[in-house]
């Protein structure tokens, strides 16, 4: 049975790790200074021991994204995966500004609420972005970084520059045609066969969430993550595990090699046949980096 708070299109997921991973998905009241009533926020936890892992999902995406890797890191370690503010199934509440700033807080406060321990933070995409603002202001929270093709140091978004009415309507309809995003979702991998459609369904699931659209439109406006100075990511003091696919056509390949001379304490490790999403495209290669890293 999945949860009644997904939509009812969740039913069109045919992938038993699709199934498996909507059918898990928890809800948690938290409470943040960004608005005087909790966040109902939407997770995953699978797995017991070990220093936890957290898992952040890239942009306009959802915990479904981390499908096939969260059950490989689960096994013997407890593994955890959160929508971010704004985005995934976690509610969109008005009043909130949607930007990096609220959402690290939202962030924070989620871990204080359950996890409240140090955690080996794996961010992907846009996640890594994420990551690295959560690791920079809140450094207690993160024990070692993981780095997934992130953002970072690219400027945010150029559909910024058109969220003013009525385009940014207009913009986010653009997004939601399942026809675009199956084209955005094929640029992801290099392996074209991966692009199913129950890859379209996971990656379109929660545009059917309330309020979806105000939501991105506000984020779109705030900026997004904009690049992060080469020495503010310097500033990072967790031992940090870069992997990038060597075939990303999304981010390209030479900012992995910027993270590697920016951070001090760092690893990359290309993964090899592999677009822009590894987790999803080489997941057992990327569980067994991770886990090797954790100790």
């Amino acid at each position: 049975m999945f949860p009644n708070f997904l939509p009812q299109a969740v039913g069109q997921l045919t992938e038993s790790a699709s199934i498996a991973l909507a059918q898990s998905i928890q809800t948690a009241a938290i409470a943040t200074p960004l608005i005087n009533q909790p966040v109902t926020t939407t997770y995953v936890k699978q797995g017991s021991g070990g220093t936890p892992i957290l898992l952040i999902h890239g942009f306009d995406s959802s915990v479904l994204e981390f499908r096939r890797l969260l059950p490989l890191l689960s096994g013997d370690n407890e593994t955890w995966a959160v929508d971010l503010l704004g985005f995934g199934f976690t509610d969109r509440l008005s009043g909130i500004p949607y930007s990096p700033s609220a959402i690290k807080t939202h962030l924070y406060h989620f871990w204080k609420s359950l996890i409240n321990q140090p955690v080996i933070l794996v961010g992907a995409s846009m996640g890594g972005a994420t990551a690295i603002d959560l690791a920079l202001t809140y450094p207690e929270v993160v024990k070692k970084l993981v780095l997934i093709d992130s953002a970072g140091l690219a400027n945010g978004s150029p559909l910024s520059k058109l969220m003013f009415p009525p385009l940014d309507y207009l913009a986010t309809q653009f997004l939601s045609n399942l026809k675009v995003r199956d084209r955005v979702s094929r640029m992801g991998y290099k392996n074209q066969s991966l692009a199913s459609v129950d890859a379209l369904y996971c990656g379109a699931l929660h545009l059917q969430m309330p309020s979806w659209n105000q939501a991105l439109i506000t984020f779109t406006k705030s900026g997004g993550y904009s690049a992060f100075r080469f020495k503010k990511v310097s500033q990072i003091g967790q031992q940090t595990l870069i992997l990038w696919g060597d075939s990303d056509k999304i981010l390209g390949t030479r900012d992995a090699m910027r993270f590697k001379r920016a951070i001090t304490q760092s690893k990359l490790i290309w993964i090899p046949d592999c677009g822009h999403l590894p987790h999803l495209e080489q997941p057992q290669i990327t569980a067994q980096h991770i886990l090797d890293f954790r100790v």
